[in-house]
């Protein structure tokens, strides 16, 4: 790869309006050791409990046995044979889309009777060769997945979906055939072009959102969009915790200061001798927007001033607990989560001096220090939100 790019992997979905859980399940797995990404969409026939089942164990499958380098049909045959057929349309009851991406080189895409799978070359669409695939086996005999491999560049993304997206609208005046395909492409391309660096969160909002309109926000069915996208790396630096050698405060602060992306500071002692260091004054704000913690300050040159431990300690428990019907508050602790799961690179910069305040005992006993907790919170980024992360510790 000639040229660096963050690869962010976002599915959105929304349930059947009947139904709890979704009968659509997405999975994906970054392995570091082979610089790879698999990301794998299932549909399970029907909505509901049913499905989900039926789609977990095909995305359980076919992420094991794509992580496992197998064959097409190997992986395809596994899967059908694997899974009950549907008595009445002698069909499987789950379809699927697996990609597997090289970070460093192609991407694979293996489809099997999902939405065909849209590429984006910027704001145009293009279609790579694919390639079909008969299987051969007795019980399959015939039936056909679809291949196709190309090598991404800066600003591509890849768009797949669940049949809740084109079917979407279905026996409406508008969409008395659903929505359709080349429906969605346009709805797409409209975004792309409107805002040319829109998040792959973003698009895929857009057609989920899209989608449930078109069903009056009742779903008929389960929907799902998956969005791959190949970008400059957005990045974020989190400075917490002066240096155990003050000599060192001014190359710590000085690392933050020349660091180019978004910053925010998580102490106050830490923000204290930043603002030293920098020549700066901090402005604390009034409003409690968390009762469990102290209000932000601001300084010019960062994002946002906190306080540590207790706020970092919140962060973490907060991106545990985080799935897809998340939406962040307003405080400390979930602006520094939104602005975490808005970047792609994050780098903590962390000072190991003890605060006095915190050997209090009466202190919370889950109170940790804060190399545990920046530990906790890299760890949890690495492989839930498969961020780039990096510690540096002073």
């Amino acid at each position: 790869m000639d040229e660096k790019f963050y690869i962010e992997v976002v599915c959105k979905q929304k349930n059947h309006s009947e139904a709890r859980v979704c009968g659509d399940v997405f999975y994906s797995r970054k392995i570091g050791e082979e610089g790879r990404i698999i990301a794998v969409l299932s549909d399970g026939m029907g909505h509901g409990i049913k499905a989900n089942i039926l789609a977990t164990l095909t995305s359980t499958l076919a992420l094991h046995l794509t992580q496992e380098h197998k064959g097409v049909e190997v992986i395809a045959q596994t899967i059908m044979n694997t899974l009950p057929i549907d008595s009445v349309k002698a069909m499987n009851y789950s379809t699927f889309t697996i990609a597997d991406i090289d970070v460093d080189g192609e991407v694979k895409i293996l489809e099997y009777e999902n939405p065909r799978t849209l590429f984006f070359r910027g704001a145009r669409l293009f279609e790579p060769k694919w390639n079909g695939v008969i299987l051969e086996s007795v019980k399959h005999a015939g039936k056909e997945v679809l291949t196709t491999s190309f090598r991404p560049v800066k600003e591509d993304r890849i768009v797949f979906c669940s049949d809740g997206v084109v079917q979407s609208g279905l026996g409406s005046d508008k969409y008395p055939m659903g929505f359709g395909q080349e429906n969605l492409e346009h709805l797409l391309l409209d975004a792309i072009q409107e805002e040319h660096d829109i998040s792959a969160d973003k698009l895929a909002s857009k057609v989920i959102d899209r989608a449930n309109l078109n069903d009056g926000f009742h779903p008929r069915d389960d929907i799902s969009c998956a969005v791959i996208y190949y970008r400059e790396p957005r990045k974020l630096m989190i400075c917490s915790g002066p240096p155990v050698d003050p000599a060192n405060d001014g190359i710590f602060a000085g690392l933050l200061e020349h660091f180019n992306g978004r910053k925010i500071i998580s102490g106050a002692t830490t923000g204290d001798m930043i603002a030293r260091e920098w020549g700066k004054e901090i402005v604390d704000e009034n409003v409690i927007n968390d009762p469990g913690l102290p209000p932000v300050s601001h300084m010019e040159g960062v994002e946002l001033v906190t306080e540590g431990i207790l706020t970092l300690s919140k962060v973490s428990e907060l991106l545990k607990k985080h799935n897809s019907s998340y939406e962040p508050g307003k405080g400390p602790a979930d602006l520094i989560v939104k602005a975490v799961l808005e970047s792609d690179e994050i780098h903590f910069l962390v000072g190991t001096n003890i605060n006095v305040a915190h050997q209090d005992p009466t202190l919370p006993m889950e109170l940790e220090l804060r190399r545990t907790v920046v530990h906790r919170i890299c760890r949890t980024l690495d492989e839930k939100f498969m961020k780039e992360v990096t510690m540096r510790f002073f």
